[in-house]
């Protein structure tokens, strides 16, 4: 067997043992999806202030007003000057 075909058969081995253990294991993947996405971004934060004025027609003025359009954690996050601020922005 030549060195390629030897890394080829290793590199697909790899790849099927990896995927195998995440099918067998879907009880952690989806916790880890879940912490995911229950933490929200800037642009998360920013997506719902523009859909709130789209539906509202005026700018929010507190991120309680927020919250029916976005899922995740958004209380780290304040609105200044229509824009979010907090961790990461």
């Amino acid at each position: 067997m030549r060195l390629i075909e030897m890394a080829t058969a290793c590199a697909v081995t790899l790849s099927v043992g990896t995927a195998s253990y995440s099918a067998l294991n879907p009880s952690k993947l989806e916790a880890q999806a879940r912490l995911v996405a229950d933490k929200a971004t800037c642009r998360t934060v920013n997506t719902a202030i523009v859909g709130f004025i789209a539906m509202n027609g005026t700018d929010p003025t507190s991120i309680r007003q927020l919250r029916p359009y976005v899922q995740g954690d958004i209380s780290r996050y304040r609105i200044v000057k229509g824009m979010a601020a907090g961790p990461g922005c």
